[in-house]
C-alpha cells in the first residue's frame, strides 16, 4: 500500500468512525437494558476520540504530504471492561436484551472485527514505525470493542449464565 492509498484508507476510517459513533449512540439512546446502554454509550465516545485523533492526522499529513511528526501518538484509553466489571458488582439487573439490542450488538461485533483488521492493515502496510504505532493501537482498541460486546452478547443471550461466568464460580467435588 503506497501513501496515497493509506491517505485514502484515513479518509475511509474517519467516514466509518463517524458511522458507528452515529449507530452506538442511536441505540445507547434506544435501549432499556443499562449494561447495553453503558457499553453503547462508552463505544461511542471511544469512536469520537478515534474519529478526532484521526482528523487530525489526515489535515497534518494531507498539508504536509508525508506523516506528521507531530501527531498525538496517544489516544485515549477504552474503559469498556470497566464497564463489564461495575456492572458485575453492582448486579442488581438480570434481564436479557431484547432482539434489538442482540441485533445491534452483532452488528457492532462486526464493525469491530473489520475495524480492528482495517487499522493492522494499514499499520502492516506503513514502513514508519511511528504509523506502525498509531495503527497498531487503533487495531488493538477496536479488539478491545469486540471483546466486550462480546460478552455483552453473551449477558444479552444468557444472563445467569454470563453472571456465573464473570463471578468466576466453580463447582468443588469435595
Amino acid at each position: 500500500m503506497n501513501e496515497k492509498e493509506r491517505l485514502n484508507a484515513l479518509e475511509v476510517a474517519l467516514n466509518n468512525e463517524m458511522r458507528e459513533r452515529e449507530f452506538y449512540l442511536k441505540n445507547a439512546e434506544r435501549t432499556k437494558n443499562s449494561l447495553g446502554k453503558k457499553m453503547f454509550q462508552q463505544i461511542g465516545d471511544d469512536e469520537l476520540e478515534h474519529y478526532e485523533r484521526l482528523k487530525q492526522l489526515h489535515e497534518k499529513w494531507t498539508k504536509q504530504e508525508k506523516w506528521p511528526e507531530t501527531v498525538p501518538l496517544k489516544v485515549q484509553e477504552t474503559v469498556v471492561k470497566d464497564i463489564l466489571f461495575d456492572f458485575v458488582k453492582k448486579a442488581n439487573e438480570k434481564a436479557k436484551g431484547d432482539s434489538d439490542d442482540l441485533e445491534a450488538v452483532r452488528i457492532a461485533l462486526d464493525f469491530e472485527a473489520k475495524g480492528a483488521k482495517f487499522y493492522a492493515d494499514i499499520r502492516d502496510a506503513s514502513i514508519d514505525p511511528k504509523e506502525k504505532q498509531f495503527f497498531d493501537l487503533l487495531s488493538k482498541m477496536e479488539n478491545e470493542h469486540f471483546l466486550s460486546l462480546k460478552d455483552t452478547e453473551e449477558y444479552f443471550i444468557d444472563p445467569v449464565s454470563w453472571y456465573r461466568k464473570m463471578e468466576h464460580h466453580t463447582l468443588d467435588g469435595g
